[in-house]
């Protein structure tokens, strides 16, 4: 139930998600560099635990205050708190959080440009040579991929014009699903071309081509996988008729990072699959 408001701001209550979010991101950062670095253990009383361990400890501890938190976010806005005025400052903090990303991938681009433009080698003297590296067509898998993307992007319009105008909740839902659906065949069907890739003889690290390559992509298949759950929590709150046409900013907001993440891939489409592969001497299958 809504309650009464004598002002237009949200004054939040003491939490703990703030420090708990912290500990968990730590924990599982240094599990990750433990992990990589290959050996580190951490020694308690009575446990011993290895990088993995501490990474996983991490990763659900993340998980689980992302539910517990974004789950008070969502019972705030049902009662009242989120007034127009909050909602403004909720969407210029998306899009605050919507621009560090942006940068975040400049940097890969620029790494991969740099690279593939001007290559060095790590030893003074010596002269870069690229990997001979089996061939990616980018008319196949790739543009495949693309038209999955952007068909999500056209379904959760779909599904915000239908909330916006309207619409029936059926094609709010539908839209949702739809969009839903497709991110998880776009990431099956990159899960398969790294599978592919490495069988190939395409491997992690080692040389700047293919670091450039997986960090750039793989970043962008996480933000895939993020951006598919964060759909499929607005399909559940659809379904349970938590959005009107005047206040849906959790729906506007996924809406908004399923589109960057679309942008980003044509980005990558055309500089990494068509540009950059294809600047790459090697073998021609």
């Amino acid at each position: 139930m809504a309650h009464a408001k004598n002002h237009d701001y949200h004054i939040l209550a003491p939490s703990t998600w703030p420090l708990l979010s912290a500990l968990a991101a730590f924990t599982m950062l240094f599990g990750a560099v433990a992990w990589m670095s290959g050996g580190m253990t951490i020694f308690f009383k009575a446990i011993e635990l290895s990088g993995p361990w501490l990474f996983l400890i991490g990763f659900v501890a993340v998980l689980y205050t992302m539910f517990g938190w974004w789950a008070d976010v969502v019972a705030e806005s049902r009662i009242g708190d989120h007034t127009p005025v909050v909602r403004i400052g909720l969407r210029y903090g998306f899009i605050l959080f919507i621009m560090s990303e942006v940068m975040f991938f400049a940097a890969w681009f620029w790494s991969f440009f740099k690279h593939a433009m001007y290559p060095m080698s790590e030893y003074v003297g010596s002269e870069y040579l690229q990997p001979e590296i089996y061939h990616v067509d980018a008319f196949h898998l790739p543009l495949i991929n693309t038209l999955i993307l952007l068909l999500s992007g056209c379904a959760v319009t779909w599904a915000h014009h239908a909330l916006v105008h309207g619409g029936a909740r059926k094609d709010v839902v539908n839209g949702l699903a739809i969009a839903v659906v497709l991110g998880l065949l776009f990431t099956f069907f990159q899960a398969y071309e790294y599978s592919y890739l490495l069988y190939q003889g395409w491997e992690f690290g080692g040389d700047k081509f293919f670091s450039n390559f997986f960090m750039a992509t793989g970043f962008h298949g996480v933000h895939v996988i993020i951006g598919t759950i964060f759909l499929f929590v607005c399909l559940l709150r659809a379904m349970k008729g938590h959005f009107t046409a005047e206040k849906h900013i959790g729906f506007e907001a996924a809406a908004w990072y399923w589109h960057f993440v679309d942008v980003v891939w044509l980005f990558l489409f055309f500089a990494v699959y068509i540009w950059g592969v294809g600047t790459m001497p090697g073998l021609d299958h």
